[in-house]
C-alpha cells in the first residue's frame, strides 16, 4: 500500500490541463480562464466627478463666490469648452471634467441663482475627481490565467471591453459503474442486488467540480463487457471506474482491460475507507479506479478525483483544503491507514468549531454520509485523542458536494 500523499501525487503528474477555448462572456462565469484578461482601454477614460455638483477652479471657489455656470457636463455628454476664471459647469456623477477645472463644488454646498451659483463652502482642488486610469489603464494584465472566474472577475472583464474569453475546455469524464448486482434506480432490482448509487454522486461531484460527466452502461462482471463499455470513454479526459477494484475483482479489470492497453500505475492505498483504488492509462485515455462501496467511492473522490478535476480545469491542484476543529468525542489509536472519519460540526461555547465523528463508521451507510458536515483525517498511527483535541479535517460545504 502506498500513502495517500504519493498516490495524489503521482495522479496528478499524470494529467495534463483541458485544452481552450473561446467562448461569449456572459457564459463564462465558473470557468478556467486559459489565457490572462488585460485591460483594452484605460479606466476611466478620463478624468471624471464622482459626484453631482459644479466643476470650477479651486483658486475662483473661496466661501461665498458667485461663479457663472457655462453649461452642463451630464455622464456621456461631455462639455465642449474650457472652465476659466470665474466660471463653472454643472456636472453629474461620472461626466468629465472639462478642461481648466480641478475641483468639484458638491451641489449640497452650492445655491443655483440663475446661469449662477453661489459657494457655500469652499472646494479643495482635486476633491471628488476621479483621475483617468484610476481603476485601470489600458495593456494592464487584470485576471490572471488559472484563475475561477467569479461574478466580479465578469464585470472586470466586461469593463475591459472583452466580449470573449479563452477560457480550458470543462474536462470530460467517463463513469463506469460495474457488477452483476447493481441496477439504476427505478428498474428492477435483481435477487440480491442493489440500486446504483456510485454514478450518480460522482455525476453530481463531477458536475459541481466544474467537470462534464458521461454517465456510461453499467457493465456486469464480465471481461468482454467491461472493455467494451470501457472502450467507449477514450475521448474522455478522465475514465473513472467504480467496482472491480477489490482484491478478488482486480484481476477482472486487468484481464479486460489488459488487452485494451490498460498499463497500471497502482493498486492499493494506506487509507480507510478506500483501500483498493486503481490509478493507470487505458490507450492514452487517464484511469481512475475506485472502490464499490458507495462511501468509499464518494470518500476517495473527495481526495483524489476533486484535485484530478482541479489539474484537468487548469487550476492549481493539490490536496483539498482542510481546515482545523476539536474533537466533541474521544477517539481511538489509528492503525497503519490514514482514515477519513464522517463527523457532524457545530460551534462550541466560544465559537470553536467542533467535529464530533459519528459513533459507527461503516462504509456502506450512506445516510451516514449524506448527514455528515466533514471528514476528519487522522493520520497513520496517530495516538488516541481526547475530547477537546484539535483535528484536521475536510468541510464538504467548502468543496460544494
Amino acid at each position: 500500500m502506498i500513502p495517500v500523499a504519493e498516490a495524489l501525487e503521482r495522479i496528478l503528474t499524470g494529467l495534463s490541463p483541458t485544452s481552450a477555448e473561446t467562448i461569449a462572456l456572459p457564459e463564462a462565469w465558473g470557468r478556467v480562464l486559459a489565457r490572462p484578461v488585460a485591460a483594452r482601454l484605460t479606466q476611466p477614460p478620463a478624468d471624471v466627478s464622482a459626484m453631482d455638483g459644479y466643476a470650477l477652479r479651486a483658486a475662483d471657489a473661496s466661501l461665498g463666490a458667485r461663479l457663472r455656470v457655462m453649461g452642463a457636463a451630464p455622464a456621456g455628454h461631455p462639455f465642449t469648452g474650457a472652465v476659466g476664471p470665474g466660471e463653472a459647469v454643472r456636472i453629474f456623477t461620472g461626466g468629465a471634467v472639462p478642461p481648466g477645472a480641478d475641483a468639484i463644488l458638491l451641489q449640497e454646498d452650492a445655491t443655483a441663482e440663475g446661469d449662477h451659483v453661489l459657494v457655500n463652502e469652499a472646494p479643495r482642488a482635486g476633491r471628488w475627481i476621479r483621475r483617468a486610469g484610476l481603476d485601470f489603464a489600458a495593456g494592464t494584465e487584470l485576471i490572471p490565467a488559472s484563475r475561477l472566474l467569479t461574478a466580479r472577475d465578469i464585470g472586470l472583464a466586461a469593463a475591459a471591453n472583452h466580449p470573449w474569453l479563452h477560457v480550458h475546455r470543462r474536462p470530460r469524464i467517463g463513469i463506469l459503474a460495474t457488477g452483476d448486482e447493481i441496477a439504476l434506480p427505478g428498474e428492477p432490482i435483481p435477487a440480491g442486488g442493489i440500486v446504483s448509487s456510485n454514478a450518480h454522486a460522482l455525476a453530481a461531484l463531477i458536475r459541481a467540480s466544474g467537470g462534464d460527466p458521461l454517465v456510461l452502461p453499467i457493465a456486469p462482471d464480465d471481461r468482454d463487457a467491461i472493455a467494451a463499455v470501457a472502450g467507449a470513454a477514450t475521448r474522455c479526459d478522465l475514465l473513472v471506474t467504480t467496482g472491480g477494484a477489490s482484491v478478488g475483482e482486480h484481476d477482472l479489470v486487468q484481464s479486460a482491460l489488459g488487452p485494451q492497453g490498460f498499463s497500471l500505475d497502482f493498486w492499493k492505498i494506506a487509507m480507510r475507507p478506500g483501500k483498493p483504488l486503481i490509478w493507470g492509462d487505458l490507450r492514452g485515455t487517464p484511469m481512475l479506479g475506485l472502490p464499490g462501496n458507495p462511501v468509499s467511492a464518494l470518500v476517495c473522490a473527495v481526495v483524489f478525483l476533486i484535485p484530478a478535476l482541479r489539474r484537468l480545469s487548469g487550476l492549481p491542484a493539490g490536496p483539498v483544503e482542510t481546515r482545523t476543529a476539536l474533537l466533541g468525542r474521544a477517539m481511538e489509536a489509528n492503525d497503519r491507514r490514514q482514515d477519513y472519519v464522517r463527523a457532524g460540526l457545530s460551534q462550541g461555547p466560544a465559537g470553536q468549531l467542533i467535529a464530533t465523528p459519528f459513533p459507527v463508521q461503516d462504509s456502506s451507510m450512506l445516510a451516514t454520509l449524506a448527514r455528515a458536515d466533514a471528514l476528519v483525517i487522522r493520520a497513520p498511527h496517530a495516538p488516541a485523542a481526547e475530547a477537546g483535541s484539535p483535528v484536521e479535517l475536510v468541510e464538504f460545504s467548502s468543496l460544494g458536494v
